[in-house]
């Protein structure tokens, strides 16, 4: 069995952590450099507030509403993160990192749980050590964890916000719920062209043939398919040690501001620098890269990348992120909307085992310190 965990409105529950008083009160983000709303808590939607509005239009009807605006904090939203998913690794050793809030977890060897307690469990425990509420889909397969997930969040009251489909009859129920659109993997180009076929629902999809779906589509679509199904058919990304790491994103909307991009290259490399540590390697080399919006024709196009090469192999999060932003400091044009970056380590060496510089090396105050920080996301 798998399991999707998935954060409840995710930025705006993580500003709850550190404001109590925002707590069941309408709350929204704000991109840092166009002022346009990026999340909203469940007060804010219901009151109609639209994703993406720039808030200098909507300024009054957030007075009126009395809407909590805040600027965004991805920092605070990294860390967050962070420490949801190393609880995650306390249920099983299986844990795929899917995005900012959300992974799958795969249940080997627990044939004689109660899924539906275990996943009260997970929530109870996030939330406690957090403060991070959170919804449980569990199933056999990673496309119906997505399907039982969103069930669990939309009906709260009814599945105490761990939904489990355990039975073909549940399959089925919950498939012929799930409009073609928001299946998961479906992007609105193959949502027409299934729309034209007749899937309205994630069942319509699964009563196509194999065949038409091979012919017409890809192997990626295939799977799904089997996936919704009920048959595993797209596996778990297990971690494992690597030749090189890679954090790359699209943002939410464009940033044209360097502030905002140094703060996301940041995260980024902060990221990986966790990674490395985590697989017990050190890098040699980084390589970052930012580029525009490549199907915004009418744009300005810009992208650019820069390698950093290191004296000595190094796992620090203050270097990475040091040579990080230096590099995206470099390629950065102004009047340019970027949509896209990223921060790749490579050259990797254990770091326990590789070749000293005599005259060059790593800070020896920052090896206790990334000790202690890995440490605290351990034992949260």
């Amino acid at each position: 069995m798998y399991a999707l965990v998935d954060c409840n409105n995710f930025y705006a529950s993580c500003e709850r952590v550190f404001n109590p008083s925002l707590q069941n009160k309408p709350v929204a983000i704000l991109s840092n450099n166009d002022g346009c709303v990026i999340a909203r808590s469940d007060e804010a939607k219901n009151l109609n507030l639209p994703m993406g509005a720039p808030i200098f239009k909507w300024e009054s009807f957030c007075k009126h509403h009395k809407i909590n605006v805040l600027s965004s904090n991805y920092p605070l939203y990294g860390d967050m993160s962070a420490r949801v998913m190393k609880i995650l690794e306390h249920f099983t050793p299986d844990v795929e990192v899917y995005s900012i809030d959300e992974a799958f977890l795969e249940f080997k060897g627990f044939d004689e749980y109660d899924f539906n307690e275990y996943g009260k469990i997970i929530r109870k425990r996030i939330l406690k050590w957090t403060g991070i509420p959170t919804c449980v889909g569990v199933a056999p397969t990673k496309a119906l964890c997505k399907v039982a997930n969103k069930i669990a969040r939309k009906f709260p009251k009814e599945t105490g916000g761990v939904y489990v489909i355990d039975t073909d009859e549940k399959r089925i129920k919950a498939l012929k719920w799930t409009a073609i659109k928001n299946v998961w993997g479906i992007g609105r180009r193959l949502q027409k062209r299934l729309e034209a076929k007749g899937c309205k629902t994630a069942f319509d999809f699964t009563q196509l043939t194999d065949d038409w779906v091979r012919t017409n589509f890809s192997i990626t679509e295939w799977k799904l398919k089997k996936d919704l199904e009920g048959i595993p058919t797209i596996a778990l990304e297990i971690k494992e040690a690597k030749r090189s790491i890679a954090t790359t994103r699209s943002f939410e909307y464009t940033y044209s501001d360097i502030e905002n991009i140094k703060e996301r290259i940041s995260t980024f490399a902060a990221s990986c620098a966790e990674k490395l540590r985590d697989q017990n390697s050190s890098c040699h080399m980084i390589i970052v890269m930012l580029s525009s919006d490549r199907h915004k024709k009418d744009a300005e196009q810009h992208s650019a990348s820069k390698t950093v090469i290191f004296p000595y192999p190094t796992d620090s999060t203050l270097s990475i992120t040091k040579a990080a932003v230096e590099a995206v400091k470099t390629m950065f044009k102004t009047g340019i909307k970027y949509k896209r970056a990223g921060v790749i380590v490579t050259g990797l060496v254990p770091t326990d085992n590789h070749q000293l510089n005599l005259f060059l090396h790593e800070n020896p105050k920052h090896r206790p310190l990334m000790s202690a920080i890995d440490l605290s996301l351990i034992h949260i």
